[in-house]
């Protein structure tokens, strides 16, 4: 235990604030055991029960509860009262059944009994009508995935708020989960998953079918896929062979190929169609290897779902295929998809923990929603675009490995570069199907709705898909390289989980898929994402539940979409908005020189004949935009506006907030996130609070010795700006330690080096004409 010399009421509470408990304890028993200043003494004692509760000590927290309430100040005893009220229901009680090895009693989540509470007035409800809780509100079965530890024990604290005359510390301001070596926490993670309460809405037992969507869209993108990911292989092999040859006409002896300056579309053709030919055998053999997959014998699924037997054969047999070969991946994440090049090579992949987190009707609408991807043809698409980014993604986790192994600073360097272009190459051929993976999620779930007349299963197995991811990400402390690399074929994207998924005992679901239904900018910003706004699918999803006269499990129908200023929104997008502005300054220009020129006034015909002339003004352009909004965009962050952890609900459920929007915090939670080379580019980075997950966008300043990497696994300070967007994150500004060790990410001022090199490069290609 370290030793004080001096101890400081101040530095005890902020220990405990940053979850250095043993430091706090150590400080905080010191002052309680002094006679120097009893308004100290009470602070530290009050301290002490924070931390006594934190660490597993409940018999000196209670009893030291105790002792406070014997206070002559109200607000003290008051607090004490409270305090010992909910302490003693968490840890003790008359009733042995429902106890363990370890002595703890789960007991109800204020949270959760907010959120029935709330979908209960929201139904319509009378209050009065039945006592006993409906059916409708039962819990279901539970998920079984962690969740963020101040989730528990957040609540029997939370009554601790200052008053003005009593200096009684803000507790409520605290992460209070239980340390994780104690035997309370270990119960936590085992026996007691968190409750999400489903109104588990009914489905249609009569149905009509739906009315016709027009294909042609889909099939446009699913063309314009093919033939933007034919255009990049194209693009990149050329700058490849061109450097290869570039390379061999500046080395002596050598002799550029004359092979490398032919054109390569013919034999690249050939190779594609013979991958997309062979993708069904070649994705079977790649997902074997590297992912675990194996056969789904009929009875495992049997056991965890009778209803999919039922609809895969009932389907196929109208459609007249031949049932799709199952799989599994032995992995705890709840995923799906499919792949293969025709219905009757289709095979349709499914997690374990998949069939362990989700229901028999749920489990049945996932399998559904994979047929409709079949029908649609875009499975056949996505399994070239998977045969294609997989061994590149594997290529990408062998660098990072190799990397790690070295000692040698530059050698680390080295490996660190090579880590970073093929994860930027996996990312642009990922990127030719971002489109396509979006639009084609609203048709599969029209499908899986009309096949198994359950569109309120579907939404519940969506919502609980995110959950579960979330809940993989906090046990393996950070994102998945399974999940990542299949993120653009799985139900929902493994970003827009992460606070969707963690929030979900803070908050209703309505509250916060709200931004998605409400936000007239919404559209905007999906444009980079791989999965629509689930919010947006689910909407649906309830629409169709009313058309066959079935209550949704959402209440998302009837709500008006927002007004928000239009100055916001274009501040926004300015450095976008900023290209063709700058195209149309050049054309102005250009016509003008034109005139002139007709006129016999001025001849410019060497500037404006060259097209160089309006990428220079689109390049200032696009730097006056960065300019103009930078100061909106990274504000100056005062003490005296930051939000902070128990706010954080409150900001994800606005729908009226932009990314733009001044919205500065200061969060504490675990950092967490890959460690080693291959998160050299802070990738992934996310933030678990004691009320959910924020993914972090951090960018490194050269020559900065602390590496965020270095502080992954430990409890941070994150200060920065929130953003929220169709996926929610935070522009970090620093993150900071315990032990007082902070990290900067200087965001304003890398913004500004992009728009001056922009302005420059801009410049010079106007000046060269």
């Amino acid at each position: 235990m370290p030793s004080h010399p001096e101890p400081s009421l101040k530095a005890g509470l902020t220990a405990l604030k940053q979850g250095d408990y043993q430091t706090a304890k150590a400080i905080l028993e010191a002052i309680a055991g002094s006679e120097s200043d009893r308004t100290a003494v009470i602070q530290a004692e009050i301290g002490l029960v924070v931390v006594y509760a934190r660490i597993g000590e409940v018999a000196a927290a209670i009893a030291l509860c105790e002792t406070l309430v014997q206070n002559e100040r109200p607000q003290v005893k008051e607090w004490a009262e409270r305090s010992l009220q909910q302490i003693r229901k968490r840890y003790q009680t008359e009733d042995t059944s429902t106890t363990d090895a370890t002595g703890f009693i789960p007991w109800e989540n204020a949270a959760a009994k907010s959120q029935v509470e709330s979908q209960k007035s929201v139904s319509g409800e009378d209050e009065d009508e039945n006592e006993q809780t409906p059916p409708s509100q039962t819990p279901v079965r539970s998920l079984r995935v962690p969740t963020p530890r101040g989730n528990q024990t957040r609540g029997w604290l939370a009554s601790a708020s200052s008053t003005p005359r009593t200096p009684v510390p803000k507790t409520s301001s605290l992460p209070f989960p239980p340390p994780p070596n104690s035997p309370t926490a270990v119960n936590q993670e085992k026996v007691k998953p968190p409750t999400i309460y489903w109104r588990q809405a009914k489905r249609a037992k009569v149905w009509q079918p739906l009315s016709k969507r027009g294909l042609k869209l889909l099939f446009l993108l699913e063309l314009g896929t093919c033939i933007a990911l034919f255009w990049v292989i194209k693009t990149l092999l050329v700058l490849v062979m061109r450097f290869i040859n570039d390379a061999f006409v500046k080395l002596p002896f050598l002799e550029p190929l004359q092979l490398l300056y032919r054109d390569p579309t013919p034999v690249l053709l050939v190779v594609i169609f013979f991958l997309f030919g062979l993708s069904p055998w070649l994705l079977d053999r790649l997902l074997r290897k590297f992912y675990g997959q194996r056969q789904l014998e009929k009875d495992l699924l049997q056991r965890h779902s009778k209803e999919t037997v039922r609809v895969l054969q009932r389907y196929c047999k109208q459609q007249g295929w031949r049932t799709p070969k199952l799989f599994l991946l032995p992995i705890t994440a709840p995923v799906a998809f499919c792949y293969g090049n025709l219905p009757r090579t289709a095979r349709i992949v499914v997690s374990q923990g998949l069939l362990e987190q989700l229901t028999d009707d749920e489990i049945a609408t996932i399998y559904a929603s994979q047929l409709g991807h079949i029908a649609h043809w875009n499975c056949a698409i996505m399994s070239l675009l998977l045969l294609l980014t997989i061994p590149i993604y594997q290529l990408y986790q062998l660098l990072g490995h190799w990397g790690d192994a070295k000692t040698q600073p530059w050698w680390r360097g080295i490996f660190a570069v090579l880590t970073s272009l093929v994860y930027g190459l996996w990312c642009l051929l990922t990127g030719t199907g971002l489109w396509l993976s979006q639009l084609r999620q609203y048709f599969c779930d029209r499908v899986a709705a009309e096949v198994t007349g359950n569109p309120n299963g579907l939404v519940r197995a969506l919502l609980k898909i995110a959950i579960g991811i979330a809940g993989d990400v906090q046990k393996q402390e950070h994102t998945s390289w399974q999940l990542e690399s299949l993120n653009i074929v799985i139900p929902i994207g493994y970003k827009q989980s992460l606070c969707l998924g963690s929030i979900a005992g803070h908050t209703t679901f309505e509250s916060f898929l709200m931004w998605d239904c409400l936000n007239p900018y919404r559209w905007w910003f999906v444009i980079n994402n791989t999965h629509p706004l689930i919010g947006d699918r689910v909407k649906r999803l309830c629409k169709i539940a009313r058309l066959w006269q079935v209550e949704p499990e959402l209440y998302l129908e009837s709500q008006q979409s927002l007004t928000i200023k239009r100055q916001s929104f274009l501040l926004q997008i300015a450095p976008w908005l900023g290209i063709p502005l700058g195209i149309a300054f050049g054309g102005l220009i250009w016509l003008t020189w034109q005139t002139l020129f007709a006129l016999k006034l001025l001849n410019l015909k060497w500037i404006y004949d060259n097209w160089n002339f309006i990428k220079g003004c689109m390049l200032i352009g696009f730097s006056i935009g960065i300019l103009l909004r930078i100061n909106s965009f990274f504000p100056n962050i005062k003490p005296a506006t930051v939000q902070t952890d128990d706010q954080l609900p409150d900001l994800l459920t606005n729908p009226a907030v932009l990314p733009i929007d001044n919205i500065s915090v200061r969060l504490v939670g675990k950092l967490l996130g890959r460690q080693g080379t291959n998160n050299c580019l802070a990738q992934d980075l996310v933030l678990q609070s004691s009320t959910g997950l924020v993914k972090l966008h951090h960018i490194s300043w050269l020559g900065q010795h602390v590496n965020p990497q270095d502080l992954i696994g430990r409890q941070i300070i994150v200060t920065g700006w929130f953003r929220r967007g169709a996926t929610p994150w935070i522009d970090v500004q620093t993150l900071q330690t315990q032990s007082g060790k902070i990290v900067n990410s200087p965001h304003p001022i890398w913004s500004i080096v992009l728009a001056v090199a922009a302005e420059v490069w801009g410049a010079y290609i106007l000046l060269r004409g």
